[in-house]
Formats: structure tokens, sequence, C-alpha cells
């Protein structure tokens, strides 16, 4: 499914609306999320309708054997091209709550990215996450110096101190070859996100 921004995958404490409790249960079991994205974070969303589906999505994530392109607006100017980020990651709580850090302690986090276009003080980024960690390409995108639009937790406000209608990042396309099936999808910005791309004069991001 194609999930739109601000729609949390499970339910929790604050909300009880989200992917799995609008999901239609089926006499026979499921269906079942197959892996999560943030809540603020749209796109492709892969959801199993049957139970041995959801075992060999499940394998492939844990594998490796899937393929994970996300698109970001960064704040900033990346100097180079394209690059990759090799950057351990490790949950830390406070009082407050808690946020994924870079810590020599924490899991691997390996993130391959490529500038798809330039704007006035915005760059539009193309990330392939090779590891799957929790805030993974916010925070990454972070530790480059240029951390993603509208990004609350881990990013900065618009150059223009306008407000932000959401976080300008989508899981942009997934691919995986299963025993039953290969599998790929592919989904658009979201509207905020969209109009971001136009004015930076990146059309091609709109119209693909």
């Amino acid at each position: 499914m194609n999930k739109p921004a601000g729609l949390a995958v499970h339910p929790g404490p604050s909300t009880q609306d989200s992917v799995e409790t609008r999901l239609l249960p089926h006499p026979r079991g499921g269906p079942w999320l197959a892996h999560r994205l943030d809540a603020d974070t749209s796109g492709c969303l892969l959801i199993a309708r049957r139970k041995t589906a959801l075992i060999e999505a499940q394998k492939a994530f844990q594998e490796r054997q899937v393929r994970k392109l996300y698109w970001a607006v960064v704040v900033g100017d990346l100097p180079q091209d394209s690059g990759e980020i090799d950057a351990p990651l490790l949950r830390q709580s406070d009082a407050s709550g808690w946020r994924m850090v870079v810590d020599a302690k924490g899991d691997e986090g390996r993130t391959r990215w490529r500038v798809l276009g330039r704007g006035e003080g915005l760059c539009w980024v193309e990330l392939e996450l090779l590891t799957g960690r929790t805030h993974q390409a916010r925070i990454h995108c972070a530790e480059l110096g240029t951390p993603i639009l509208g990004d609350p937790v881990y990013g900065a406000p618009a150059p223009d101190g306008s407000a932000l209608p959401g976080l300008h990042l989508l899981a942009r396309s997934l691919e995986l070859s299963l025993p039953s099936d290969t599998l790929s999808a592919q989904a658009p910005p979201p509207e905020f996100m969209a109009e971001t791309l136009r004015a930076m004069g990146c059309e091609s991001a709109v119209q693909s």
C-alpha cells in the first residue's frame, strides 16, 4: 500500500487509528504487516495477505534481500553528488522520551545516497538503506549535515522560516524476490513534498 504521511503503522497510547486497525481481517487470518514505516514517512508499505507470503517476506528483510529506496528533501548543500555513510545507531532514552543517536556501541547502520536535484538551500536525494535501523534515513541525513526538511526530531526548519506541512521523506520503492513471487512497488511523493520539489525546479520527481 501507499501509506500516507501522519498515519501510524501500529496503534499506540496516543492514537487508535493506524494501518493495522484499518486492515479488514480475513476469516482465515491476516492480512499482516511485513515491515514498518515511521508514522511521518509516506510511501511503500508491504502487506501480506497469506501467512506463507508473510514468512517469506520477513525472511527476505532479515537476510537483506530487499532493495529499499527512499526520496528525501534535505536542508543544506551536499558537496558531492553521491556517497555512503556508515554510522552505527543506538537508541537513547531519557525523561523526555527516546531518540536514535550515532554511537560506536550501536547496531550497524549503512546508507548509500545520491543527489537527484538541487534548489536554493535544499537538495533532493535518493537514499538506499543497506541496513534497516529505526530512523536510519533521518539520522544519517542529519549526520551528513543536511537534515531532512520537516523532521521534528533530527531536522531543521524551512530555510525561509515558514511552517512545514510534513516530513519530506518518502519510501519511494520496494523490490524483493520471494520463492512464490517477485514484487516491485513505487509510490509518488505526497502533495506537500511534491510542492517543494516543484518549487526547487525538480518537475521530473512529480511527473514520475
